[in-house]
């Protein structure tokens, strides 16, 4: 039954639960020994899931459905009235962020089942819908500056939902039970570790959004046990169905931060020892049409297909994501207009330096100006962001942010000038061509990739960031690889570097001098 418009559906993220998975997740929830006393559906919508939960879990005394929307209300009603329990459960018309889930719950006798399928929408796509159905503090993590303004502060309303259920159920016996995406999923238990809430044990199963929901979106089942008396260690068991038995992989929370893989943490934590590198993002402009260029002989064609005379003094090769992810030696095929060497450098110095340059930014400085990001805001004109020393480097490591896969590759001047990369890519600037084959070839090796599997969630929108590519020393990698004495050779301020060709590559996992 599709009782709501389209539009309402983007609003309140409506995606249905499908009889037949509503029915796959109580049988899996009865066979995991889950017996209630009492039911909640806090967003039932059509009531498939009350009503499988219902049928499944004859021990429930209670149960109680809640959702915005009046017309699912009565049609869950009606469903209601051809079923035997009728008098056991009660359908609420209500906004779920007005509804005091503490006096509800507190009403239930233990143990409690809150089971459900939250909203899969953002803050952000609320807020440009100009909706209200928002919780009234939006920033609910606390994100201040950059963070706040670069986009952390937006958040999945299920997210909010879902934390708000488990610290609503503080002190009592219950299991939840939700669907949801992936990432949501995760960031509600990192909360709950953080702030040691009473989770007894937490799996994720995943599910296929696209069969069940028609998405294309990582999702699962998120089951939690919730325990007045009991709290276990802090990691979640992934399966890759409902249905399995065996988990995939462990992961978790240790020193103070999510873990992708357990084990693979604790062999390779130790390389973590300190960092004398720095990976970096590339360049941020969020104005692609104007910033990046295509060489047509001794011009530039915008991607407005405007053709550009422009000074080459203020232009420099760039690669995307795509160029990088290539398993080949990644080849520049455009050009990116960086207006800045530094952060907050005076952009009106481009009039007297490059006019040609400075007459095209004021051609197209209505799109330039009305960039939305806080982070150009009281910037000088025609700002760019993540620039710096390190994104003129003549010879880099660089890696995508945005593919499934680590493949680091090396990248060195091009046309005479040095290669740039978007804000989509990291880097690693070096100062010879030797020392970025030989990082490379450290970061590439299969040790490497076990120490980032630790970290990466590959079902994460960015799976590769900065922060993640920070945590392995190279000095802790080399010294484990048998070759701390070459990196230590780069690193020496004499600049005694080894001659290009004599770094051996790899053999059974080590490396040493050729």
């Amino acid at each position: 039954m599709n009782v709501r418009k389209s539009t309402s559906k983007v609003e309140f993220g409506d995606f249905q639960t499908p009889t037949n998975l509503a029915s796959k997740i109580c049988d899996f929830l009865f066979k995991e020994g889950v017996r209630p006393c009492s039911i909640v559906e806090p967003t039932c919508g059509e009531g498939n899931l009350l009503l499988s939960a219902l049928d499944q879990f004859p021990s429930a005394a209670r149960a109680i459905g809640v959702d915005i929307g009046f017309e699912y209300v009565e049609h869950t009603k009606n469903r209601l009235t051809t079923r035997s329990y009728s008098d056991r459960a009660l359908v609420l018309q209500d906004n779920f962020f007005d509804v005091d889930w503490g006096e509800i719950l507190n009403s239930l006798p233990d143990p409690i089942l809150v089971i459900g399928n939250p909203p899969w929408v953002t803050s952000s796509e609320l807020a440009s819908l100009n909706s209200t159905n928002l919780p009234k503090k939006t920033n609910f993590k606390g994100f201040s500056g950059l963070d706040a303004k670069t986009g952390k502060s937006n958040f999945d309303i299920s997210e909010w939902m879902l934390i708000h259920i488990l610290e609503s159920l503080d002190h009592r016996d219950a299991t939840m039970a939700m669907l949801c995406k992936t990432s949501v999923a995760r960031r509600v238990l990192v909360y709950a570790w953080k702030r040691n809430l009473p989770l007894g044990f937490s799996q994720i199963h995943l599910i296929d959004a696209k069969e069940a929901f028609d998405v294309s979106v990582d999702a699962c089942l998120l089951v939690c046990g919730i325990s007045k008396d009991e709290r276990q260690d802090q990691v979640c068991r992934v399966y890759k169905r409902i249905s399995d038995d065996t988990y995939q992989t462990t992961f978790g929370y240790r020193d103070d931060r999510l873990i992708a893989n357990i084990d693979l943490y604790e062999q390779w934590k130790h390389l973590e020892d300190g960092n004398p590198y720095r990976w970096r993002s590339g360049i941020k402009h969020d104005c692609s049409k104007v910033m990046e260029l295509e060489k047509e002989q001794h011009s530039f064609r915008n991607k407005l297909g405007e053709l550009c005379d422009l000074e080459t003094t203020y232009i420099y090769p760039m690669l995307k994501s795509s160029d990088v992810a290539r398993e080949s030696a990644p080849v520049p095929s455009r050009w990116m207009l960086v207006t800045q060497k530094s952060v907050g450098d005076d952009t009106a110095a481009i009039k007297y330096t490059a006019p040609k340059t400075w007459a095209y930014l004021m051609s197209h400085s209505e799109p330039l100006d009305k960039r939305r990001s806080s982070i150009y805001r009281g910037r000088p004109r025609f700002s760019v962001f993540g620039v710096g020393e390190y994104s003129f480097s003549s010879w880099k490591v660089i890696i995508s942010g945005l593919y499934k896969k680590l493949h680091f590759a090396v990248v060195g001047p091009y046309a005479g000038k040095p290669v740039v990369l978007d804000d989509t890519c990291y880097l690693l600037p070096c100062q010879s061509e030797d020392e970025a084959w030989f990082l490379a070839r450290l970061l590439n090796s299969k040790v490497a990739e076990e120490f980032f599997r630790a970290f990466i969630f590959w079902d994460a929108k960015r799976p590769i960031t900065a922060s993640i590519l920070n945590r392995l020393s190279p000095v802790a990698l080399a010294r484990e690889l048998g070759s701390e004495d070459i990196l230590l050779g780069f690193l020496s301020s004499s600049g005694s570097f080894p001659p290009h060709g004599q770094l051996a590559l790899f053999e059974d996992g080590r490396l040493t001098r050729a």
